[in-house]
């Protein structure tokens, strides 16, 4: 069975008009808490097969605030992050999770983490690695057939992975 699934990157909650502003020129949207909520509304309403949303941990209380009870919170672990003049680093972010197919038999099994790098200098700030696009994929247990929109898509790096699973 064919299943439609969802995958969104939006710009975090403040960050809308510093950081994309000038690639995008919807950008200061994002700056909108509603907004943010808006989405995980839509997500919610528009994907019941599955969807996977990655954010910043501030905002974390506010989309579970937007989401159903059964929401997993996932988390990617950042093994080189950037250096802040604080005590306490920013090493991971967290990555909400619905649905999927089901599949007890699955190996090898799949985490609710992911550990890796963060991209830097890819031409757009907080654009995601090939394999953290590929843990995405994994956590809706994503097949051939099935559909994964990509709702931010920036780079085109989910349909880059989504084209190499084809081709394998």
């Amino acid at each position: 069975m064919k299943m439609k699934f969802a995958y969104a990157d939006p710009p975090y909650l403040g960050c809308g008009k510093s950081l994309y502003g000038k690639h995008h020129p919807e950008a200061a949207i994002w700056d909108d808490e509603l907004t943010h909520i808006e989405l995980a509304r839509n997500i919610v309403d528009e994907y019941p097969d599955g969807w996977v949303i990655s954010l910043n941990p501030r905002d974390l209380k506010m989309y579970l605030n937007a989401v159903p009870d059964d929401v997993r919170v996932g988390s990617w672990v950042k093994t080189f992050h950037q250096i802040r003049p604080t005590t306490t680093q920013y090493a991971w972010e967290p990555v909400l999770f619905r649905g999927g197919r089901k599949d007890n038999k699955r190996s090898p099994m799949v985490r609710d983490w992911f550990q890796g790098n963060a991209t830097r200098m890819r031409g757009l700030p907080g654009v995601k690695s090939h394999e953290f696009n590929r843990w995405v994929m994994d956590l809706l247990n994503y097949q051939e057939g099935d559909t994964l929109d990509d709702l931010f898509p920036g780079l085109g790096g989910m349909e880059k992975c989504l084209n190499e699973l084809v081709l394998i």
